[in-house]
């Protein structure tokens, strides 16, 4: 069974698919869930499904990225994770906390990877004229949104999308998207899961 670590910043929307997925069997277990802001919403939602949590408000470290990662490594590392999963994790990694997780750590994004990565990306895709857009779950590396894909969800782009809209529909192929990721990569399969929402 691998021991599965979720990071989150905000609702948690996402941790919330993915612990609710790791049952039965399933080859992956959530095992601590743990966000930069206190405040997170996440947090109260992974208490109530019985995963144990923690917070280390990176506002404390004014900065000092190194001494705020060793703080989150603390219980994180304490937990023994097998697998590291980024759910809407906001904070950007240092390569050095990233090493210490190669090959084990996932995230999702909202876009069709290599395309617009960062912030903003639902907007950049409509900006751009694009028939499509979606989500993309990856191994993280120390190149920021640049690591080797694990899955795909695409979207079409609507005439009258606005950047909300599509990024709600966008989400419910996240949702839908980052589960399957999981259960296949923590099985041992790296093979992309491709998704196609028409």
């Amino acid at each position: 069974m691998k021991r599965t670590a979720i990071l989150i910043s905000g609702g948690g929307s996402n941790m919330v698919k993915l612990v609710q997925a790791m049952v039965g069997d399933h080859p992956a277990r959530a095992v601590i869930v743990g966000s930069n802001d206190p405040q997170a919403g996440g947090l109260a939602k992974a208490r109530d499904m019985g995963v144990t949590t923690f917070a280390i408000d990176h506002r404390a470290y004014q900065g000092d990225r190194a001494a705020f990662e060793a703080a989150l490594l603390e219980p994180l590392l304490a937990a023994q994770p097998d697998i590291l999963c980024l759910a809407g994790f906001m904070r950007i990694l240092t390569p050095a906390f990233v090493q210490r997780f190669q090959g084990r750590m996932l995230n999702i994004h909202p876009s069709l990877l290599p395309k617009y990565p960062g912030l903003h990306t639902h907007q950049r895709a409509i900006d751009a004229g694009d028939a499509e857009a979606g989500a993309t779950v990856h191994l993280v590396t120390p190149e920021l949104d640049a690591g080797p894909l694990l899955g795909q969800a695409r979207v079409p782009v609507l005439p009258d999308d606005t950047a909300d809209t599509l990024a709600a529909r966008v989400l419910v192929q996240e949702h839908l998207l980052y589960p399957q990721v999981l259960r296949r990569f923590a099985s041992g399969d790296q093979t992309p899961v491709l998704l196609n929402a028409a």
